[in-house]
This record gives C-alpha cells, structure tokens and sequence, in this order.
C-alpha cells in the first residue's frame, strides 16, 4: 500500500491533493457528528453545523480551487476520465452529501428544537398578519433603500458578484415603463445588511425570535418591480478561488503587490454555486453558463445559501444553559503572585491552554514594553486578529524606543489584510517589520525578550504551538512555554537572525528548526525506534498533529511498525497513514479527537530507550510544513513538564471513549463508545484539572 492510498494515475500533484480533499471532508463529517449528537447543548449544535459550513467555503476557496487550477494549465486533465476530473467529481460527491446532511438537520432537528425552547426562526411562508406587517416595515425602511434591481439585458450586463455574497435571481413577466418586456433581474444584498433579524418577542410570539434577511427580501422584493409580476425569486452565492498569486521572486514590495492582489480576491475564478432548492432549470443554466460551472459545482440547498449566518442567532439569544458552561482558564504554577521574569528565570513555565490562561503571554509582551530594563523585543507574528492587545503592546513598546522586531507573515491566508494593517501601524511607531523569507511562510511562534539585568543581556522567549490570538486561544488546544534557558533563547535569537538577515546555515543547540533540520530529525527518531526494537528493547513513538500527509514520515512510521515500535498517532483531520494493515502498519493505532475546543497542539514523542524525548512544535507532518515553511520545534526537557505534556497531551486522549474517532485500515473512522459507565471525556477532565473552579 503506498503511502498516499489514492487511485493511481493521478498527476504528482493530484494524489496528494484529492487525499487532503477528502480528509477534510472526513473531518467535517466527525465534526458535524456532534451537531447530530442529543448531548450536545442546543446553540453549540448550531454552532457546529455553522462551523462546518465555514469550512467547507474555505475547501472550495482554496483546495477545490487548486484541483481546478490544475486543470487550467492542463486542460488535458478536464476530459470525462481525467486524473484530476475524477478528483474533482469524487469530492463533489462526498461534499454534496454532507451538505445534504446538514440541512437535514437543520430544516428536520434544529428548527424544530429551537422552537420548542422558544427560540423561533419565522420563515415567510409561515409569518402571521402582524409578522408580515412588521416585516415590511422592515423591508421598506431599512432594506429596500439599499437595494439595486438590475434587470438583464443588453444595456445591462450581468453584474458582478462578489465572492460568497447573497444574491437574487428574479423572473419577471410583464411590460415596463419603457415598453420593455421584462425577464431576468438580479439582485444584491450589500454585505451592511444583517443577514439575521431581531423579532420583538411581541410580534414573534416567543421569547426569542428571528428573521433571515433572505426571507424578508423573497418577501418583498415585488416591491422593487412595481407593475410587473414575480414569477420566481430564488437565493444564490458562487464562491471563488481566493488563493493570492503574487510572485514573491518578481515583486520589489511584497506588502504592495498583496495589497494590489487583495481588491481582486473577492473576483476569482468561480468554484461553486449554490442555490435555492426551487430554483427552475432554466435560470439555474443560465447562471451555470454566466459562471462556466458544470453540473457536478451546482448545488441546490433547502434552507440559506450561507448556513455560516446562523450564527448571529447563536450571539442574539441569550439562553446560556443551550451553550456549553463557562469556564475560567486556571493559572499556570509559578506564576501566581510574582514578577514574570523572575518565575521565568527559575524555572520554565508550561501553559496549556485554554485550560490555562493566555493572559501571562500578553502580560509577557505588556510588561516589556513598559520595563526600563527591557531594550529589545522579536516576534514572530502568523494569525493575531485585527484587534490585538498583544499587537498594541508592541507598538508602546516601539514608541517607547525599545528595539522591536516583527516577522509578520503577510501570506497568512485570510489574515493578509489584518496583517497589512499591523504592518503599518508598527513601522509608523518605529518597530523594524519583515515579512521572513521569500517562498518560505514563517510559520513559527516565537517571542523574545532582551533585558539589561546588573549590566548584562539576558534573553527569555516564549514558544508556542498556537498563534499569539488571544481570542482563538480561548477556543484551540495549545501548549506554549516560557523559558530563559540560555541555549534556547540563542538559539531563538539565531532564528530570528535567519529571517531578518542573511548569511550561512549555523547549528542550533536545542531547537529544531525547518526546512533545515526539523524532517530529518523526526526521520532519525523513527528510525532510531525500530533499531530498539529490533534489538529487543521497548519502543514506543506518540504524535499528536494537525494533519498527516507527508509520505517519508509515513513510510518512516511503517518500516517502525514492522520492526515492532507501538505507535499511538493523534491526527485531528487528514491522515494518510493506514493502520493496523497486517504486515505493514499493524502497531500504529491512529485517532482524532473533536470536541468543544479545535485540537490544535503539535506534541512529537519518543521514548529513546527511556529518555522520553518530547518536543512540542508549530508543524504538522506536512510537506508544506516540513519543507515550504519557517517552522521550530522545541524540547520539554524538565522533568515535570515533560510529564504533564505527555499527560495532558496525549495519553488522557488515548483514554478517551467519549470524542474519540479510531481510523481503520480502510481510512474509515468509527467513534469510541464507553463500555458501561466508564466514560472519559479528555476536554472534560482538563476542564476540571486545570481550568479555575
């Protein structure tokens, strides 16, 4: 069995992308799992069909996009028994059933559940005399103004459609002010309109209730043609490619050429096409014909085009026993009541979070900006939002005439004009800003701190698996650690001359650090393994990544399989290893775990004849990550921290049989169930190890 275990044939690039495709699909299907799931609080399961629905716009964005990219530069690859058509159709298929089951749910679960907790969502078809009143009122006053029918024809060309925006196809009938027989109108909700609407309980009869602006338009949007009939009114949304093309080899600015790029995202090559169930076929070809979209990219949906939406009914009902209990995060030993560079200095510091609070990381970076005895600050800055108390920091500090440097990668996808934004804001306050290396992302979380202490330098860093966004870190797994270990933070500082200068490859100490030295570590490790088993003695290897695609350490982890090395993998999306294959992979057991927060952390352990070898890092076993990206991986080595990583890391996974997904052989995933009531839920009991009670 091949390590990709996809359909041969395929063009290089197709195996390894139809492989990716369809594990994410496979993820989004656990994922929506929950959503099915009795146990699961009522917001929180339309939180998840939400959160699916998010992720599969961004796999037609970019992965779908990328399979029809292929088949631009090769139209070859287009015929009916193409490497990449096939790819393509078996995608559609495999997503066109998942949406098929989220609205299912919704129309047939949800809606229906909602309701009878007074939390109604008033469909036109339904509304009563004084619904349809309030309705209109609506409409006229706070909708139809912003509107702009345009009709078809040859003075008005079909407009132009933003990418993933709501629209309207009217058919009309009739005659207009112009003698003009009428036909084809289009209609474009402006992004300002809320796409759902409060409902005075008065007027909803319940406790909670809203519209969709989807509907109120469908309502009214007779008014708009006045004279003529409606004969149809049907939602669409096409979603495009929104990959960036800049050539960072060809451009003297890269900021300004992904500015330039960034007006045009919302216009690429469309990818999809989604559309009312009811839609007529002949409007629905008319459409497929404007976008050059065949029949396998149409898909007809009961319900909105958007179920993303829904989530402005999750922020507008206020019922917290219909979302998971709050939780405040805990603090991390050590740090309770001193000054943060001197806990530091003792000792490292572990923080889990969301278990664990970010705050120490934002207080890391506040302090230093207002310390007298700190003169200089490098960051590296992947994913940290628009509104950051972190990004702020560094600005003060930078107005304060410390030393900051910022790698800011600029090509963080969906994060370029956040970044951009920062980018100006730091340079205008005197901070140095780089953008890392051209062709490689800088990928990596560091955070470096210089300190003047009795007349000398000292360095503390921060390292991390997760991105310096405070909001998502209340929402992803991660570890990140403090440290003042003099090899470390060297060689910290060694990456950071990496990215902001130039010069031959020196040898770090303690990091790994990729593309350099990160896959043929994690390589010589697996190997390492099966020559202890070989020998007789225990081996052992546990990974808890992303996603796992890369096919050396694939073939790697099966030659340690056969040599008898027990491995547990923890791959929360694609996998393309297969285990438990007799004569190949029968030792590895592989799982994914889905719960209330996204498993985000990158934990590598070995057991190196009892060593116990752990390192946490920001790559996944990707090539991307591997091989294209500024990666580091970083050593726990203090023995309790060590413990707790491979504690609440990965062996409270291994137990878990509540959110747990086991892989077969075949790829498939079957979900853990508790045998009688031993039920062990890993978020849960974190939650209640760590988390502030």
């Amino acid at each position: 069995m091949s390590a990709s275990n996809v359909p041969a044939g395929l063009p290089d690039s197709a195996p390894r992308l139809l492989n990716r495709e369809l594990g994410l699909l496979a993820f989004n299907e656990r994922v929506l799992s929950l959503a099915e799931e009795d146990a699961t609080p009522l917001l929180e399961r339309l939180r998840y069909l939400t959160i699916v629905s998010n992720n599969l716009d961004e796999l037609f964005e970019v992965r779908v996009a990328e399979l029809k990219e292929l088949i631009r530069v090769d139209p070859s690859a287009q015929i009916d028994s193409g490497p990449v058509a096939e790819a393509l159709q078996a995608v559609a298929q495999r997503a066109r059933r998942l949406v098929a089951r989220q609205y299912r749910l919704l129309n047939g679960t949800l809606i229906p559940l909602l309701a009878r907790e007074g939390i109604q969502i008033l469909m036109s078809q339904d509304w009563n005399e004084a619904q349809r009143a309030w309705a209109e009122q609506v409409f006229m006053r706070d909708i139809e103004p912003l509107l702009t029918p345009i009709a078809l024809d040859p003075a008005h060309p079909f407009p132009r459609i933003l990418n993933k925006s709501l629209n309207f196809v009217i058919e009309l009938e009739g005659t207009d002010a112009f003698g003009r027989e009428a036909g084809i109108a289009i209609v474009q909700a402006p992004r300002m309109l809320p796409r759902v609407i409060a409902v005075p309980p008065q007027v909803a009869g319940a406790p909670h209730g809203v519209m969709l602006l989807t509907s109120v338009v469908g309502g009214f949007v007779d008014r708009l043609f006045p004279g003529l009939t409606v004969r149809s009114v049907n939602q669409f949304r096409v979603t495009r490619n929104s990959e960036l093309f800049v050539d960072e080899d060809d451009v003297t600015d890269l900021r300004e050429a992904l500015h330039v790029e960034l007006t045009q995202r919302q216009y690429g090559d469309e990818v999809r096409l989604e559309v009312s169930s009811a839609m007529g076929d002949g409007v629905l070809q008319m459409l497929r014909r404007q976008f050059d979209l065949g029949e396998q990219d149409c898909y007809r949906v009961e319900g909105p085009v958007n179920l993303v939406r829904l989530q402005q009914v999750i922020d507008l009902v206020d019922r917290p026993e219909l979302k998971f209990p709050p939780f405040e995060p805990g603090l991390a030993a050590g740090l309770s009541g001193r000054d943060l560079f001197s806990a530091i200095a003792r000792q490292d510091i572990l923080l889990h979070h969301p278990y664990q609070s970010f705050a120490p990381v934002m207080d890391f970076l506040r302090s230093a900006a207002v310390d007298p005895q700190v003169v200089a600050i490098k960051q590296t800055i992947y994913r940290t939002g628009a509104d950051s108390v972190l990004m702020e920091s560094l600005v003060a500090a930078a107005r304060a005439g410390k030393e900051v440097t910022v790698v800011l990668e600029l090509m963080a996808r969906f994060d370029e004009e956040a970044n951009i934004n920062w980018a100006s804001r730091l340079e205008q306050a005197g901070a140095h800003v780089v953008y890392g290396v051209v062709g490689h992302k800088t990928h990596a979380k560091l955070a470096l701190i210089m300190r003047r202490e009795a007349g000398v330098i000292r360095r503390y860093a921060h390292l991390g698996t997760g991105n310096y966004h405070p909001r998502t870190a209340r929402l992803y797994e991660d570890f990140g650690m403090f440290t003042a270990d003099p090899d470390i933070c060297a060689d910290v500082h060694e990456v950071f001359r990496r990215l902001t200068g130039t010069g031959g490859l020196t040898q770090l100490k303690s990091l790994l650090q990729a593309p350099f030295t990160l896959a043929e570590h994690v390589l010589q490790a697996i190997a390492r393994e099966a020559d202890i088993a070989r020998a007789g003695r225990k081996a052992y290897i546990a990974a808890k990544v992303n996603a796992l695609l890369e096919p050396r350490v694939i073939d790697a982890l099966y030659q340690a399989s056969q040599a008898g090395v027990k491995i547990d993998l923890i791959v929360r999306g694609v996998c393309a290893l297969r285990p438990g294959v007799p004569g190949l992979s029968e030792t590895i057991r592989v799982r994914s775990m889905i719960g209330r927060f996204l498993e985000h952390s990158r934990i590598y352990h070995f057991h190196a004849d009892g060593a116990d070898e752990v390192w946490l890092a920001s790559a996944d076993w990707m090539r991307r990550n591997l091989f294209r990206r500024v990666e580091v991986a970083f050593p726990v080595r203090d023995r309790r921290l060590k413990a707790r990583v491979l504690s609440e890391g990965i062996a409270v996974h291994l137990r878990d049989n509540t959110s747990g997904w086991v892989m077969d052989s075949e790829g498939g995933y079957t979900r853990r169930v508790p045998r009688g009531s031993r039920s062990v839920n890993a978020q849960k009991a974190l939650l209640g190890k760590l988390a502030a009670r």
